[in-house]
């Protein structure tokens, strides 16, 4: 079973030293896991039809650049 971005942020987070450089690095990480998990989602999902975007240009619509 796959560990969701949010699991994984708690998880880490919790074993994780009271330090903010160190939560900020895992909070990246926690955002980029989400975006290859809706990335990896949208490609499931378009495999039953024709979609003229690609998965970057969905994301980057519907979450922004920088989310």
């Amino acid at each position: 079973m796959k560990q969701t971005a949010v699991d994984w942020y708690f998880t880490e987070l919790w074993n994780a030293p009271k330090d903010k450089f160190i939560w900020h690095s895992i909070l990246i990480k926690a955002k980029e896991m989400e975006k290859d998990q809706i990335i990896e989602s949208w490609w499931d999902g378009c495999q039953n039809w024709d979609n003229e975007k690609e998965p970057e240009q969905y994301y980057n619509e519907t979450y922004g650049k920088d989310a």
